[in-house]
């Protein structure tokens, strides 16, 4: 089940207008060029600005994503036809072999249950090519981002074209261990009307994931700060092995 803003067909339509900046991605793009990768496959891939970006730089995409209403938003952007979208989750993909696999954003930690995101972690595995790379970020829980989820330092109006103000602000609800719930509150200024949706996040340790990659099969390359916010982030960078490496783990 996909949370309400990615899912509600109204939510869904004003998702990038309240979150433009997406200087995150950038380290992803640099991350696909290094690697010349040349076929891709975006996890998470919702109202689809950065598989459109990969398109861009003429790259065979696949974007998949859970939320029917965020894919229709990226169908309905200038350049959708060169990405073959697919409204669903990594646990059952058509058979693929591409160079690089993404989880941008919120993407891993949305997959919150356990068996869900070993079989994410396995859909991944099975679609790269020997040799290909996952990427993906994950907040650091020592950081507590959660601290700072509250209406005083999130409210905001933002004056969307066509649409009209829209406020937003998000509560924390629920800290559970590794699981944190919070629920963003959206009122529309044209209509008066009023929308909520509730996520829940799992922060995982640095070592469950890393344990959790090479139960898979996975090589770990390299943990990195993610460049927009260092030391709150971590970018896992894990290949699968060629023939050749695999027998030599063996």
């Amino acid at each position: 089940m996909a949370d309400e803003i990615f899912e509600h067909p109204r939510l869904a339509a004003i998702y990038d207008p309240l979150d433009p900046d997406r200087g995150d991605l950038h380290a992803y793009l640099d991350i696909a060029r290094r690697l010349d990768a040349r076929h891709v496959l975006d996890i998470g891939c919702g109202t689809g600005v950065f598989a459109l970006l990969l398109a861009d730089r003429g790259i065979e995409v696949v974007g998949v994503d859970p939320a029917q209403a965020s894919i229709e938003v990226a169908r309905g952007k200038p350049g959708s036809d060169r990405v073959r979208w697919i409204c669903g989750d990594a646990t059952a993909l058509p058979p693929l072999r591409v160079d690089l696999v993404t989880m941008t954003a919120n993407v891993a930690q949305e997959i919150a249950a356990p068996r869900t995101w070993r079989r994410t972690l396995e859909g991944a595995y099975e679609a790269l090519r020997p040799g290909g790379r996952l990427v993906f970020e994950t907040r650091d829980p020592a950081g507590r981002a959660w601290e700072t989820w509250n209406r005083a330092a999130s409210h905001r109006v933002t004056e969307i074209p066509g649409v009209g103000g829209v406020e937003s602000w998000v509560d924390l609800v629920e800290v559970g261990g590794p699981l944190v719930t919070f629920r963003w509150n959206y009122v529309f200024a044209a209509d008066g009307q009023r929308f909520t949706s509730d996520s829940t996040l799992r922060f995982r340790e640095r070592q469950e994931i890393e344990t959790d990659l090479i139960a898979q099969g996975f090589v770990l390359e390299e943990v990195r700060d993610a460049p927009d916010r260092p030391g709150k982030e971590l970018v896992f960078v894990a290949q699968r092995p060629d023939r050749r490496d695999a027998a030599a783990v063996r």
